[in-house]
C-alpha cells in the first residue's frame, strides 16, 4: 500500500528529529552557563511599577468553568480603557514570577519545557489609564513595564504590521511575544523550536481565561508581517523575533 504524503512528511519529520538531535552535545550538556531569564535593560531605561499581585485579590472573582464556558476571540472592543490593574493582572497571569527565580531559571504562572521559557512579552498600548500610547516591555523579574518608546501612531502601525488587519486599533493593548530561542535551545537543541511554540500557546490561553476576570475579551493573532512587526519592536529578527500576538480590550 502506497504511504500517503502526510505520511512521508511525518516520518521525515520524526527520522531528522531523531538523526540531528544529540541531547549529549547541548550547550547545558557541555557546561556553558545558561543565558538570562529576562531580557537585559539599560539602567537608565525608563520603568513603570505595576500592580503588586497582592492586590489582585480585589479584582472580581471568576469561576473557573464559566471562564472556560465563555472564552471567545473578540475583534470588537468597547472604548472604555483598561485600568493599570487589570493591566498588570494579564501580565501577571501570562509571565508572572512565582516564588523566587533559582540560577537560570524561574517558575511561572505558565508551564514551560525545562521551566526555560524563552519568550518575552512587549505591549503596543493604545488605550490603557496612566499610560501613553507606545510600545512597552514586560518585565516579570521586576514586575514592571519599561518604555521602549512612545509612539501617537502605534494603532495604526501595529494593524499595517498584521496585514492590515485595522480593527487592532481599537483594542486597549496588543500583546506581542517574541522568542529568544537560545533560551530553549541551551537545553534542548533543534527539540527547542517545537516546545517554544507550545510554550506560546499556553501563554495565550491564560491570557483568553484572565480576559474574564477584567472583564475585557482577547483575540489571538498568527497572520503578522515578521519584518515589519520585528521592526516594530527593534529586535533583529535573528537571536529574538516575534511569534505571536494578541488584542485585548473592553467589552460590553
Amino acid at each position: 500500500m502506497q504511504e500517503s504524503p502526510g505520511e512521508r512528511n511525518r516520518c521525515f519529520l520524526k527520522d531528522s528529529v531523531r538523526k540531528t538531535i544529540d541531547f549529549s552535545r547541548t550547550d547545558q550538556s557541555l557546561g556553558f552557563a545558561a543565558p538570562p531569564i529576562e531580557k537585559p535593560y539599560s539602567a537608565n531605561a525608563e520603568r513603570i511599577d505595576l500592580i503588586s499581585p497582592d492586590k489582585f485579590r480585589t479584582l472580581p472573582g471568576v469561576d473557573l468553568l464559566y471562564a472556560i464556558e465563555n472564552r471567545r476571540s473578540h475583534r470588537q472592543f468597547a472604548d472604555s480603557p483598561l485600568t493599570l490593574e487589570e493591566l498588570s493582572f494579564l501580565l501577571w497571569a501570562t509571565q508572572g514570577i512565582q516564588g523566587q527565580p533559582g540560577a537560570g531559571h524561574a517558575r511561572r504562572t505558565v508551564p514551560s519545557a525545562g521551566s526555560r521559557h524563552a519568550l518575552e512579552t512587549y505591549l503596543c498600548v493604545l488605550n490603557v489609564k496612566g499610560l501613553d500610547t507606545g510600545f512597552y516591555r514586560y518585565l516579570p523579574l521586576e514586575h514592571q513595564l519599561l518604555i521602549e518608546y512612545k509612539d501617537e501612531r502605534a494603532a495604526e502601525k501595529i494593524g499595517q504590521a498584521a496585514f492590515q488587519q485595522n480593527w487592532m486599533a481599537g483594542a486597549a493593548a496588543v500583546f506581542i511575544w517574541s522568542a529568544i530561542p537560545y533560551r530553549m535551545e541551551w537545553r534542548y537543541g533543534l527539540a527547542a523550536h517545537k516546545v517554544i511554540l507550545l510554550d506560546a500557546g499556553h501563554v495565550c490561553q491564560n491570557l483568553y481565561l484572565a480576559c474574564e476576570v477584567a472583564k475585557a475579551g482577547a483575540c489571538a493573532v498568527a497572520a503578522y508581517d515578521q519584518e515589519l512587526v520585528d521592526q516594530l519592536l527593534r529586535i533583529d529578527g535573528k537571536d529574538e523575533f516575534v511569534v505571536y500576538l494578541a488584542a485585548v480590550g473592553r467589552v460590553n
